[in-house]
């Protein structure tokens, strides 16, 4: 699409001036902004099932170990979505993850260019989802083994949505900062002043 030229008063009321509108920016993901969220997301998924793996094969269900003050880590199943949400609501956390990561893609597709971060939080984003998904889906439920003290088992799947969250919004914050610290465009009015 072309620049975008628009007709305003000039100062004085002496006339119009064209002033050509600044182009929008194209913030569409490019080959590398896909190849980099493909890469976090694969690493993402096989972390998340290897360690569920190992703890599935060294810990009977239930079964704890105490490695650090405060850190536990202990074999437990989870049938909701992250910390225990919705438990026992399979087909509804499954649809809202899709739905989740369609959007996420979406997303990406249209800005996934605007910030360096926003391929790595999206590719966190999606491999821990897809990784806890395809869990549920074969297994009806996602193994957790994370236990900080007061707070729900996780692993690190979840850990992987957790971070990703907040490093989409870092860079979300980055974009709009940067946004208001750019000088305002000044309309040049020598293209044409038309007289009355």
């Amino acid at each position: 699409m072309g620049d975008e030229v628009h007709r305003v008063q000039a100062p004085g009321g002496a006339g119009l001036i064209h002033v050509e509108a600044e182009p929008q920016p194209v913030h569409r993901a490019g080959s590398l902004q896909w190849a980099g969220l493909v890469a976090v997301a694969i690493a993402a998924v096989v972390a998340d099932q290897v360690t569920k793996r190992a703890i599935e094969h060294r810990l009977a269900l239930d079964e704890a170990h105490h490695v650090l003050p405060g850190l536990t880590i202990t074999h437990v199943r989870n049938s909701g979505i992250a910390f225990g949400i919705f438990p026992g609501r399979l087909m509804i956390v499954s649809v809202l993850t899709m739905a989740a990561v369609v959007w996420m893609l979406v997303h990406f597709a249209r800005s996934g260019s605007r910030h360096a971060l926003f391929p790595v939080a999206l590719g966190l984003l999606v491999g821990g989802s897809v990784s806890n998904l395809a869990d549920r889906i074969r297994e009806g439920h996602v193994t957790d083994f994370i236990h900080i003290t007061h707070w729900p088992t996780f692993n690190l799947a979840d850990s992987f949505i957790v971070i990703g969250v907040a490093l989409l919004a870092l860079g979300l914050i980055r974009v709009e900062h940067k946004k208001s610290q750019a000088p305002p465009v000044e309309p040049d009015p020598s293209p044409g002043l038309d007289r009355p």
